[in-house]
């Protein structure tokens, strides 16, 4: 499908709103549910590598797509031994490692729904989630970076401790029955241990499993995703299997994946971005996931080396660790192809790339990811700075906060979209308590349509600094100062001022060994932003002082209110002079 077909269902030039091309017409989509989605690729690829895990010590463990199908049949024969029923929850704790995999699509398998949880989750977090999802079954890795996720849950619950597996009763947790954990050693009270849960199913053939599959609908909860909780605390956030299976097919041709593609990252698959794009991209195009369970820069660099990685899946802050690492230069990253021509990572001598990154591209949890976006290589000129244009079976439209009204193109406003991949509701709450009387999604997102359907995403709508009577982006700012030479980390707020309402504040943390000035850092800006936009004060922090969701995400609020003791601290220095 053209960019040009794509444009020519636009709904209306004069009103702001964007509709993509049907749903059916959009090509490479197989089945729809996360079952179907797994038996599919596996009978395309079967004996090709589907995997290389990182063990804990640091061995790599490789799969198939056949080894893929069968361990996942382990975990769905188990949890039928279990009692699942349809439709009910199984927690996943764990790292990117080959069981999340196998414990997510064995999930599928047996008919129940997919609840993956953050292992950055303090205990709080956690016992809020486990309570909220309900879930019946927990399944979980038991060392994460420094945590001890049965001492955790045996304080969140001490019936967890003092009973039998198979045995647990709760009160505050009344649905949890069953607990099993990874490389955790023997059971501890009601945990039992990896290898005597899979092996409760062993008795059970696959034809009952594939009785169980059949009745999964497109239509029937498939994942419950919760969202990083930057505004507060995470919400339940359940997709129908059709939503996360639509992503998982459509994501591969819009990094124009090739089928020898091999894909590493280190990011969570328990956030739907990294869902669809990290983990159901490379499946669907017959790739090889190439897993390193925590992010370590140098051991990162070594496996992607060794294991001539093509594709590399990582949030901004990783690319600058990457460049900082002692063995960066020393690495040989020539087989990588799928990097942005303009990323950081070109500097290295033996990267040479053409490839245009997907990055203008909108979506949220709600959408379990992209709504709007353009496909790999799309060249600048076409892009225009947007982010993108709906995707098959969207539609986007921008109206005004208070009123709903649909405003004209080219104004700013809220946008609202709704479309195939939209969320079955926040859990608790109908969906029509989320959405408008044409069952449009209000994302509490600014931006604006322009006259060719393209969206501009802007930012929360909270988080647009209104100064001296104007509007700033603050993703604007930071889409240009992270391509400022030595910055690691930046992110731009709005701090209260008695002139001008908001000042433009930007806070950096600069790369490791590297000293920015601030008038450096607004010199580069003046080069590329109109005036008003440019930040009034840059001041810089040291990454520890940010205050992070488990997704890498910064909590805006939070930085607000530190940029904002930061100014007035060092006027108050100034006056003491």
């Amino acid at each position: 499908m053209t960019i040009a077909e794509r444009h020519s269902y636009i709904a209306d030039p004069a009103v702001s709103i964007s509709c993509g091309p049907p749903l059916s017409l959009e090509p490479g989509l197989g089945e729809l549910t996360l079952s179907g989605f797994i038996r599919e690729v596996t009978a395309r690829y079967g004996d090709r590598e589907a995997l290389v895990s990182q063990r804990l010590n640091g061995s790599l463990e490789r799969w198939s797509y056949n080894t893929l199908w069968e361990r996942s049949l382990d975990v769905a024969k188990a949890l039928t031994e279990l009692g699942l029923g349809k439709g009910e929850r199984v927690g996943i704790l764990m790292t990117n490692r080959a069981e999340f995999i196998t414990a997510t699509f064995g999930t599928a398998l047996a008919g129940g729904v997919a609840t993956l949880l953050s292992t950055f989750s303090t205990a709080s977090e956690l016992e809020y989630m486990l309570a909220q999802s309900c879930c019946c079954v927990l399944l979980f890795e038991r060392h994460v970076a420094g945590k001890d996720f049965a001492a955790m849950l045996c304080g969140i619950e001490p019936a967890i401790a003092a009973a039998l597996p198979g045995k647990l009763a709760s009160q505050k947790l009344p649905f949890l029955r069953h607990v099993a954990m990874i490389e955790g050693g023997d059971k501890i009270g009601a945990i039992a241990s990896w290898e005597s849960f899979i092996a409760r199913g062993s008795d059970i053939p696959q034809s009952h499993i594939d009785a169980r599959a059949a009745t999964v609908t497109p239509a029937d909860p498939g994942g419950l995703f919760f969202s990083s909780g930057s505004t507060g605390k995470p919400k339940g956030i359940l997709s129908a299997h059709r939503g996360v299976a639509i992503q998982c097919w459509r994501m591969a041709p819009q990094q124009g994946l090739g089928q020898n593609v091999r894909y590493w990252t280190a990011n969570s698959f328990t956030w739907s971005g990294n869902f669809s794009m990290a983990l159901g991209a490379p499946l669907a195009a017959g790739g090889t996931l190439v897993l390193q369970r925590l992010f370590e820069p140098e051991a990162a660099l070594r496996l992607m080396a060794a294991e001539k990685v093509d594709f590399l899946f990582a949030w901004p802050h990783q690319w600058a660790q990457l460049i900082d690492a002692p063995n960066w230069l020393e690495t040989d990253l020539s087989a990588l192809r799928y990097i942005d021509i303009d990323s950081s990572i070109t500097r290295h001598p033996t990267v040479k790339t053409s490839w245009i990154q997907p990055h203008h591209c909108y979506g949220n949890t709600e959408t379990f990811t992209l709504t709007t976006a353009y496909p790999a290589n799309t060249t600048r000129d076409v892009s225009q700075g947007s982010h993108g244009l709906p995707l098959p079976g969207n539609s986007i439209k921008i109206v005004e906060p208070l009123s709903g009204a649909v405003l004209p193109v080219g104004e700013r406003g809220e946008i609202a979209t709704k479309g195939p991949t939209l969320m079955l509701g926040y859990l608790g709450i109908p969906l029509e308590q989320s959405t408008d009387s044409e069952g449009y999604f209000r994302s509490g997102d600014g931006g604006y349509l322009d006259v060719h359907g393209r969206l501009f995403w802007e930012g929360r709508l909270n988080d647009i600094i209104k100064t001296g009577g104007a509007n700033v982006s603050p993703v604007e700012v930071d889409d240009i100062l992270e391509t400022c030479p030595g910055v690691k980390v930046t992110k731009t707020v709005g701090v209260p001022d008695d002139l001008l309402g908001e000042l433009v504040v930007t806070c950096i943390v600069p790369q490791d060994g590297v000293t920015l000035s601030e008038e450096r850092v607004r010199g580069f800006a003046r080069e590329k932003l109109t005036s008003y936009k440019v930040p009034r004060r840059v001041i810089f922090f040291t990454e520890d002082e940010l205050e992070t969701t488990g997704s890498a995400k910064i909590k805006t609020a939070e930085l607000r209110k530190l940029a904002a003791a930061r100014i007035v601290t060092e006027a108050a220095s100034r006056d003491d002079l």
